[in-house]
């Protein structure tokens, strides 16, 4: 309805939002006047008045009102009114009925109108608007509620009391039969010549009708081929996401003309779906003259195969092959083929799990299929940003039609129901292109367990994203970090590659600004290149502190350019074991960084002091250095030297984070001495105290 408010409003309305509705609990009255059986072939329907006629009900509109009214009105449903006679069909013996108006209903609503704070015109009816709502309100029931369109009420034996929110299911066209260009109403060749003996004739045969199907779920929308003929065969199979307990499946057959852009509407049809208490799945569909065909599988992964006619022609007809693969349900919960076991995930429905803290969700971009790319002969990159909670990832650009990543990133987990949002874009020299989206609902996931999924992409007609899921369980002591003393971090920041270029010749002068906690270090500069080597080593006390690079462009003169960031994850690393591993970088098209990284929780006693010289010698090294490196700078600033003078700063700032450094490394042995004498002290108090049974022993 609020889809509707926004494209259909009066002229004396600018703008329309839908701010409260509430029907209330007052029940219509049914079959004042009585019930009637009847048949129709092998189906009974009953026949019965409706008479819904109540004030219980809240409906509040916030208007923004146009020239020459100006500013803001409430308009306030306070009574509806609607009559007719419903149509009530039994299916599947009994255990379901599928319920509709015989024909459109009266409709009568009661609306008052008052200021939103600067109405010109306070409490006084708008022109139009009463009239536009009650045809608001009708259109809605012809379009969902009026034969043949019917809704489906189960009655199932058993209750299970679990609301579904969501479900995948696996959607077939298999072919098409009867397609005759004189039957389908799109259909330019319905356009008639007479032949030289008088007979009429047909500009096009059947048999070159050229057509396709587009399946269309909320907002998924999937396209089969084009195949030739009146009877033609696709055996497409589409991978369609529900969102809610019931949805509709719509069937759009489309004539493609050679040499056209245009495509040619011809018919359509659709397929309800919809999730009973039992745990069954309930399909129904129109058809042939207005009948009904209906069924219904006990569990998910079983088959349906439904021929359903064209509505609106005189003839065709759709063979489609459905598989509900499975159900989600509000507990983080699944059905899954003939069992009903609780499953770790629920993907694309909303979740009243109750999230667990403490975790991290590991999402694997694994890879990509069937994207919609312009270029396809490789050039054109493609890439996937992944957005969850205020935490942004991306990754690197793939340049196939099919790529494949394989790049794993790491999210604290989120209470509320957060979803997992996915954008796919393609590389564009005057701006990237977005080529699909997605989302998933990273809720109800155990401990340790990997869900691979293929998830399609929304608001295109093709595109699918391969995800691998996992929810893993930081120790309370892995997420603290090793503090207190207890080790350090060893950061190798060893190259760069494919960075992009920030100066004007094409090149960067690299370096890494590392941030861990309150802690900033720098890497030295490397001069015009992409693909820099640093090989250099920084070591930070291990608090649990975050740790971050910052990948820059060195300038003499101007600002320092962003190239890049990322943030490394070391805290559930295995003590004293290296991870090597390339990071893409974030917030740039491209660029990665690889780094060795190792939590040291070291024996005191192998631990040597930084590059294996004395304190004093070491810091009398350190100093004697800055010394020299003042000395020459101010001899570079009477030269006027800027270039020279521009290099020595940088290695000045290096020796600066050198000091920092070693520093740092002082701290961190006095750290560990004293916690290793503490530990000491207690183990020669501890043996030198006798037990406490060998002090009774002597007593007795």
């Amino acid at each position: 309805m609020q889809k509707q408010l926004k494209h259909r409003k009066p002229r004396l309305i600018e703008q329309i939002k839908l701010m409260e509705f509430s029907l209330g609990s007052s029940p219509p009255s049914l079959g004042l006047q009585g019930a009637r059986w009847s048949t129709s072939g092998d189906q009974k329907f009953m026949r019965l008045g409706f008479d819904w006629d109540t004030c219980d009900m809240s409906i509040l509109l916030h208007a923004k009102l146009a020239k020459p009214l100006r500013g803001t009105a409430r308009i306030v449903i306070n009574s509806l009114h609607i009559k007719g006679d419903l149509l009530f069909v039994p299916i599947l013996d009994g255990k379901s009925i599928l319920y509709s108006f015989i024909s459109t209903p009266e409709v009568r609503i009661g609306v008052a109108f008052g200021s939103g704070g600067s109405q010109s015109l306070p409490a006084t009816e708008l022109p139009g608007v009463s009239s536009w709502l009650v045809k608001l309100f009708t259109d809605t029931l012809v379009k969902t509620l009026v034969e043949p369109r019917r809704r489906c009420y189960s009655l199932p034996a058993v209750d299970l009391r679990k609301k579904a929110v969501g479900g995948i299911i696996y959607v077939t066209v298999i072919s098409a039969g009867n397609l005759f260009r004189s039957n389908l109403k799109g259909s330019p060749s319905r356009k008639h010549s007479f032949s030289l003996n008088g007979s009429l004739e047909e500009h096009n045969s059947d048999k070159d009708l050229r057509t396709f199907v587009e399946v269309e779920l909320e907002e998924l929308t999937r396209r089969t081929a084009v195949k030739k003929g009146s009877d033609p065969k696709w055996d497409s199979t589409f991978n369609m996401i529900l969102h809610e307990e019931s949805g509709t499946l719509r069937f759009h057959l489309y004539e493609c003309n050679p040499g056209s852009v245009k495509y040619d509407y011809l018919a359509s049809c659709e397929i309800k779906v919809k999730y009973v208490a039992d745990d069954s799945t309930i399909f129904w569909a129109i058809g042939p003259q207005s009948g009904v065909i209906a069924k219904s599988v006990e569990f998910c992964g079983k088959e349906v195969e439904m021929v359903v006619p064209f509505e609106g022609v005189s003839a065709g007809e759709l063979t489609v092959r459905l598989v509900l693969k499975e159900w989600q349900f509000a507990d983080g919960s699944h059905s899954l083929g003939k069992f009903h076991a609780a499953s770790p995930l629920s993907l694309y429905g909303s979740s009243n799990f109750l999230t667990r803290t403490g975790r991290k969700i590991n999402v694997s971009v694994v890879e990509g299929k069937e994207f919609l790319v312009k270029d396809k002969s490789g050039k054109c990159g493609t890439y996937t940003k992944l957005q969850y909670g205020k935490a942004f990832m991306k990754t690197r650009t793939a340049h196939t039609p099919n790529p494949i990543w394989n790049q794993k990133f790491e999210f604290d987990e989120i209470g509320g129901g957060e979803y997992l949002k996915i954008k796919c874009y393609t590389e564009d020299l005057f701006g990237d292109e977005h080529i699909g989206s997605a989302r998933v609902n990273l809720e109800g996931l155990a401990d340790g367990t990997v869900r691979d999924v293929w998830v399609p992409l929304e608001k295109v007609n093709s595109g699918e994203l391969r995800l691998q899921i996992e929810a893993v369980r930081v120790d309370d002591n892995e997420s603290r970090g090793a503090g207190s003393g207890k080790g350090w971090i060893e950061l190798v920041l060893v190259e760069a590659r494919d960075l992009i270029a920030a100066d004007l010749r094409g090149t960067s002068d690299p370096y890494v600004r590392v941030q861990y906690g309150n802690f900033k270090k720098r890497t030295k500069v490397m001069y015009k290149t992409l693909n820099p080597q640093w090989h250099q080593t920084l070591e930070f006390t291990d608090d649990g502190s975050p740790l971050v690079l910052h990948v820059k462009d060195h300038n003499s003169l101007l600002p320092t350019s962003s190239i890049g960031d990322c943030a490394v994850e070391y805290r559930r690393l295995p003590p004293n074991q290296m991870a090597d591993k390339w990071i893409p970088l974030q917030g740039v098209k491209r660029g990665e960084i690889r780094i060795q990284i190792t939590r040291k929780v070291p024996d005191l006693q192998k631990k040597t002091s930084l590059d294996s010289e004395s304190s004093s010698t070491k810091a009398h090294q350190i100093s004697s250095q800055m010394k020299q490196m003042m000395a020459k700078v101010q001899s570079l600033i009477d030269e006027g030297n800027l270039e020279a003078l521009s290099t020595t700063l940088s290695e000045l700032e290096s020796l600066q984070d050198t000091q920092e450094e070693y520093m740092l490394q002082i701290e961190t042995e006095e750290t560990l001495l004293l916690n290793k004498i503490k530990q000491v002290g207690q183990e020669i108090f501890s043996s030198s105290s006798p037990p406490s049974h060998s002090r009774r022993s002597i007593g007795e």
